[in-house]
């Protein structure tokens, strides 16, 4: 079974090219001369550019799978720099041409019957690449805001929609009817996707402003309980209503809890989401000694679960822990060093040490080990004594005490900074991974 899907994706890889010129051709020359039918539709191609257009979706895959989607990926972010620049101005030429110069072809030749200048239609051609670039980088953007893109979109796209319709629309329709002959024209396409899109934008900015928010974990500072490439929903309601882009809160809904986890704008570079465990209310007194929270001065207990190794993280300690309302798991390695890398422990290749599954740290570092061997009469390396918490700013760490850069390192996080509070995996994706998606984690609650 495992060689026939081989020769399937090898034969359709090699077909991608064909396929591809096949599929273009009909698309940008011969479909414009066609005939419509009488419902207005462009008669169907011919038998080889049909079955050019079913094949199209299979070749691409193949490529991608032969070629890697990690590799896929990264190389679409690096030219989605570029292509993204020239994405505006293409997409502006063709909106106001569409809006605007189209219908005046039209009405000038009698009939919506009229194609498009060459150049035209090679713009057209290409837009697809170019709406899919900006898309791609704000993908592969640790600092955008999103709701800053939603509320420019719903902006003008209900500008559009409105201008339409009170001013542009009326006189449109009152040169189609006086024309010789009369034309009667269609909806402009820049129009029909601003009314499209622009109550789905809405909804979704004040979704994503005022209730639940998406958001990917980046890193492995969570671990165990949060994995890099989890998707999580994110309750905006819970601390606070605030306005969308100024994030600033008009109405207030519960405070943040001991034990909860956040996610806040990173305080060095407030574009940037971070995602942590709340461990410090204002007034505490918070210390990390031995990896493990003095909270008080009372020291928050451990229950120890043997050692944590999923191939990357080999023989850390595994413990449960009880904050507040909260029991979860963390992970930790008590030595006055960092982690090691495991070709550090064995050049040759570590091949004694269970294999690591994801891409990168397989290549670079084999593996994150946990040596504590000598480490009697040592200190941690991440003991830390915070001072007291002052009023609205809290003191944040990750579950991974020994590979998280939190509070420890930057200190604290002011109220203002706050996004919400971190309820459930909703989906879990990861190109560094040899299994891409971990179907197990979809749907599981974050304590």
């Amino acid at each position: 079974m495992q060689s026939i899907y081989q020769l399937v994706t090898l034969v359709l890889t090699w077909l991608a090219v064909p396929v591809v010129l096949v599929y273009a051709y009909d698309k940008w020359v011969l479909e414009p001369r066609r005939p419509r039918t009488p419902e207005g539709e462009r008669e169907p191609g011919p038998l080889y550019a049909r079955i050019a257009g079913n094949l199209l979706p299979f070749v691409l895959i193949a490529v991608v799978i032969t070629i890697g989607a990690k590799d896929v990926f990264d190389w679409a972010g690096e030219v989605a720099v570029p292509l993204s620049w020239a994405s505006l101005p293409l997409v502006t030429w063709l909106a106001i041409d569409s809006w605007f110069f189209a219908p005046r072809r039209q009405i000038a030749a009698g009939s919506v019957d009229v194609p498009d200048p060459p150049l035209l239609r090679a713009a057209y051609w290409v837009l697809p690449v170019f709406v899919i670039a900006p898309i791609v980088r704000m993908i592969r953007a640790e600092s955008l805001d999103f709701s800053l893109v939603l509320l420019a979109l719903s902006v003008v796209t209900g500008v559009v929609w409105g201008v339409d319709h009170w001013l542009v629309r009326p006189r449109r329709e009152a040169a189609a009817a006086a024309a010789k002959p009369a034309v009667a024209l269609g909806e402009p396409g820049t129009v029909d996707y601003a009314r499209s899109f622009f109550p789905v934008a809405a909804i979704v900015l004040l979704v994503r402003a005022f209730i639940f928010e998406p958001f990917r974990i980046p890193s492995d500072s969570m671990m165990p309980t949060l994995l890099d490439g989890d998707f999580i929903v994110v309750n905006k309601y819970a601390y606070g209503l605030r306005l969308p882009v100024v994030n600033r809160k008009f109405l207030d809904t519960g405070s943040p809890q001991r034990g909860d986890v956040v996610v806040f704008r990173y305080p060095p570079d407030p574009k940037i989401n971070y995602i942590k465990r709340l461990v410090g209310l204002p007034g505490d007194r918070v210390e990390v000694r031995e990896d493990r929270l003095v909270i008080n001065g009372v020291e928050v207990a451990q229950q120890p679960n043997g050692l944590f190794n999923d191939g990357c993280y080999v023989d850390m300690r595994l413990a449960t822990e009880t904050l507040g309302e909260h029991t979860h798991q963390v992970i930790s390695c008590h030595s006055p060093d960092r982690l090691k890398s495991a070709w550090s422990i064995n050049p040759a290749g570590a091949s004694s040490l269970p294999s690591c599954d994801r891409q990168k740290i397989a290549r670079d570092i084999g593996a994150y080990y946990c040596d504590e061997r000598g480490i009697e009469g040592t200190h941690d390396l991440n003991n830390y004594t915070f001072d007291v918490v002052p009023p609205g700013h809290y003191i944040m760490i990750g579950d991974n005490r020994d590979n998280s850069e939190d509070s420890r390192v930057w200190k604290l996080v002011p109220d203002e900074n706050l996004v919400g509070k971190a309820t459930r995996i909703w989906f879990n994706f990861d190109l560094q991974r040899s299994k891409v998606v971990n179907w197990s984690r979809i749907g599981q609650g974050i304590e």
